[in-house]
């Protein structure tokens, strides 16, 4: 028996180590959501099997799709959208949600963020609406702004009122909330260490492998060029980025950028070329960092700094690009 114990310790030894292999390696799952996709890395095994978790996951998004959705004629929003003047529509919890951390967002900003901005981006060609190749005249832009303006809006409880021709476009908000609701499924299937993606917003949690953080990359602002400006460690914390080197059009030698000002009813003409915001939600970091593409980079880094956001700007300037950070993105980044 002395002969055989060793190496009985050394099969139990060898096989809990096989058994805890899955700390030391990175899972991934993924998949097709909102016209774009998900993505989720861990390390460890979860509480029930793989397949259950993405599941749940694949059943989330599909309940958000199905709620906030402004593609889906059938969605929860578009049936609001839809609905006759004076219409009080009983919405689900996740939407008063996000919803309500909207309109936390257009008081912040002034209007810089307004989730009725839709009409807006539809008639400058940028929603479900055809794409436009030139830009909309006078009369139509007047027409749109008529419709905006996030104060016409009256929730009370789960009840949103619908005042007539308003339209919600929660496209802005919505990812990064997707984003912070597979976050709490992981953790309810016991995985604490994790990158989730959707759409270009994350948000990690714990580490990767041997301590080492979850790092992404911020893209240089250049159209139809994949390369990377800056790299950013994520620890227990979400990653935003908006910028309009990807959605636009042009017109008569004019860009025309997807960020539409709610204040103005044109595309945004300043020299921002990409924002990207860190913060503990996702569905914040999503709504500031498209707050921050309409204030600009004077109105939002002065925003910014008032409100101790981390946020990281790639200003467009004659000598190229410049990068300018707030202090609280230097220090995280600095702790990194």
């Amino acid at each position: 028996m002395t002969r055989i114990f060793p190496l009985l310790v050394l099969s139990l030894t060898l096989l809990l180590a096989a058994c805890d292999d899955s700390k030391n390696r990175v899972s991934a799952l993924s998949g097709p959501t909102m016209g774009t996709t998900w993505s989720v890395k861990y390390t460890g095994s979860p509480d029930e099997s793989v397949e259950a978790l993405k599941e749940d996951i694949e059943a989330a998004l599909e309940q958000v799709n199905a709620e906030m959705s402004t593609y889906r004629q059938d969605s929860v929003l578009s049936r609001f959208n839809q609905a006759e003047p004076g219409t009080l529509m009983d919405l689900p919890d996740d939407t008063v949600k996000v919803i309500t951390a909207a309109f936390s967002l257009s008081e912040m900003t002034g209007g810089a963020y307004d989730v009725t901005v839709g009409p807006l981006v539809n008639v400058w060609g940028f929603g479900p609406d055809p794409d436009r190749f030139s830009p909309p005249d006078a009369l139509e832009i007047d027409a749109a702004r008529a419709r905006v303006g996030w104060q016409a809006l009256l929730l009370s409880g789960n009840q949103l009122l619908q005042p007539g021709n308003v339209y919600v476009d929660l496209s802005s908000i919505a990812k990064g909330f997707a984003v912070d609701k597979i976050a709490g499924l992981l953790s309810t299937h016991g995985v604490n260490n994790y990158l989730v993606e959707v759409g270009g917003e994350l948000r990690a949690q714990g580490h990767k492998p041997y301590n080492q953080p979850w790092r992404v990359a911020v893209e240089r602002p250049i159209p139809g060029v994949r390369e990377v400006e800056t790299v950013v460690a994520l620890k227990d914390l979400a990653v935003a980025t908006s910028g309009d080197y990807r959605n636009f059009f042009e017109s008569d030698g004019k860009l025309y950028s997807h960020t539409i000002d709610p204040r103005t009813g044109y595309p945004v003409e300043h020299a921002l070329a990409s924002v990207s915001v860190l913060h503990p939600s996702a569905m914040m970091a999503d709504g500031l960092a498209t707050a921050m593409t309409v204030l600009g980079p004077k109105e939002g880094l002065a925003f910014a700094k008032a409100h101790e956001l981390a946020v990281f700007f790639i200003v467009r300037t004659d000598k190229g690009v410049e990068e300018v950070m707030t202090p609280a993105f230097k220090a995280i980044q600095e702790e990194r």
